[in-house]
C-alpha cells in the first residue's frame, strides 16, 4: 500500500533522508513550541494536519497518505500564501487567513514559526510527485475531512475557532450550529477536496 501510487509513481527522484530527517526535527520543534501555547487542538488546523502528516508519508514513502495531505490542503495552503503575499507586498487582504501573521500582539518570533505555511504546499507537490497520487485518496479525504471538522467542533473553542467550525472567521448566528457545519463540510468537499482531486489526478 505505502508504494502504490497513481500513474505517475516515480516521476522524480525520492525524497532524500537528509530532508526526511531535517524536516521531522522541524515538526517536532513546531509541536514542542505550540503545545503549551495553543494546546493539542491546534493541530487540527488541515494544515497542521498537513504538516505533520507528511513526516509519516515521508518515512513510510506512502502515496496515499501524501495524496490525503495533497488533496486535503493543497488549495487552502497556496490561499494562504497569496494572502500573506498580497498583505506584506500591497497592504491588501483577500482571504484573512493570515491576519494573525500581523498581528503586534502576537511575538514576533511565535509568528515567524507560522512560516512553514510558505514551503508547505511544495512539499505536499513533492510528496506526491514522488509517491504518487492514487485515485483513492480523494475517498479517504472525505473522511477524514468529516473526521477533522468534527474533533475541531469538539474540542476547540468560539475564540480559537478551528477550521471555521464556529463560522467564517468570526461565529456565526444565522443558522443553527449542525446546518452550518454541514455546510461548511459541503463547502470543502466541493471548493476543495474535489477541485485539488482532479488537478492532482491529472498532474500525477
Amino acid at each position: 500500500m505505502f508504494r502504490e501510487g497513481g500513474e505517475g509513481a516515480g516521476r522524480v527522484a525520492e525524497i532524500p533522508e537528509w530532508f526526511k530527517i531535517v524536516y521531522t526535527v522541524l515538526v517536532v520543534a513546531f509541536m514542542i513550541i505550540y503545545w503549551p501555547r495553543h494546546g493539542p487542538a491546534n493541530f487540527l488546523w488541515f494544515s497542521d494536519v498537513a504538516f505533520i502528516g507528511a513526516v509519516p508519508a515521508m518515512w513510510l514513502e506512502s502515496g496515499l497518505l501524501a495524496g490525503v495531505l495533497a488533496c486535503m490542503a493543497l488549495l487552502p495552503e497556496i490561499l494562504w500564501n497569496v494572502d500573506y503575499a498580497s498583505r506584506l507586498l500591497l497592504r491588501r487582504r483577500i482571504t484573512g487567513l493570515t491576519e494573525y501573521m500581523f498581528d503586534p500582539s502576537i511575538p514576533r518570533w511565535l509568528r515567524t514559526v507560522s512560516l512553514f505555511h510558505v514551503p508547505l504546499p511544495l512539499v505536499l507537490v513533492w510528496l506526491v510527485a514522488a509517491y504518487g497520487y492514487p485515485p483513492e485518496s480523494l475517498f479517504w479525504s472525505v473522511i477524514a475531512g468529516a473526521v477533522i471538522l468534527a474533533l475541531s467542533r469538539i474540542f476547540s473553542s468560539k475564540e480559537k475557532n478551528i477550521n471555521w467550525v464556529f463560522g467564517p472567521a468570526m461565529v456565526q448566528h444565522r443558522v443553527r450550529p449542525a446546518t452550518y457545519l454541514l455546510l461548511l463540510y459541503l463547502s470543502f468537499l466541493l471548493l476543495v477536496f474535489v477541485p485539488t482531486h482532479l488537478v492532482l489526478l491529472r498532474l500525477f
